[in-house]
């Protein structure tokens, strides 16, 4: 598979105890959803994919990006973008800073300024650039987030969980516009969850973990 995301043969243990197996390609501009209660390995399958899996785990298996092999590559290589639970904004830095740290090194200050508040437009926060993250609700939060993600121009998407704060209506709402945004930059989307309706929103694939 040229473009997308591969998971091939990938196993992980931890303490010689096998946590989980996945192998699934996962093309552009469609979503593969792990669900499973807590602890069964959904973060842990992320972490492998971007680089972070902790020491206590032992992962086989390969990660393909776009035909990249990027299984051994350093985090900051593998051009692969996560949204978690928690926005994880910088409360030091305003609105405008914040997705300004997501765009990729190089640029004018003028171009940097015009990429920033034409992500402001793309999600109806224009005018939002010197606010301070800490007055914004959740969903202002989480637009911001996924916007600032978005902007260091990710190959792929990892979704760890990353709707469970938000209220069921913010959730609907959200849920859609990320999966939207994913899907018009042909990003191929890995999320784990526990929640059905996340899943049947994604409208892929769906593997069960136990």
């Amino acid at each position: 598979m040229d473009k997308g995301l591969s998971l091939q043969d990938v196993t992980i243990t931890k303490g010689g105890a096998p946590l989980l197996s996945v192998s699934h390609d996962i093309a552009s501009g469609e979503v593969l959803t792990v669900m499973g209660p807590s602890g069964v390995g959904k973060s842990t399958l992320l972490a492998f994919v971007t680089g972070t899996l902790a020491a206590d785990f032992t992962a086989t298996g390969r990660v393909l990006l776009d035909g990249h092999d990027i299984t051994d590559a350093a985090r900051h290589q593998r051009r692969v973008g996560i949204l978690f639970q928690d926005d994880l904004l910088f409360p030091h830095l305003s609105v405008g800073a914040n997705l300004a740290f997501g765009l990729l090194a190089g640029g004018t200050a003028a171009a940097r300024q015009d990429k920033v508040e034409e992500a402001l437009r793309e999600v109806g926060l224009e005018g939002f650039a010197d606010r301070d993250p800490a007055t914004l609700s959740g969903g202002q939060k989480a637009r911001i987030a996924l916007m600032r993600m978005l902007l260091s121009e990710p190959c792929a998407l990892l979704l760890d969980e990353p709707f469970s704060r938000l209220d069921a209506t913010l959730r609907a709402q959200v849920r859609e516009m990320v999966f939207d945004r994913a899907k018009a930059r042909g990003l191929p989307v890995l999320m784990v969850t526990h929640d059905a309706d996340d899943a049947r929103a994604a409208g892929g694939v769906i593997i069960e973990l136990r």
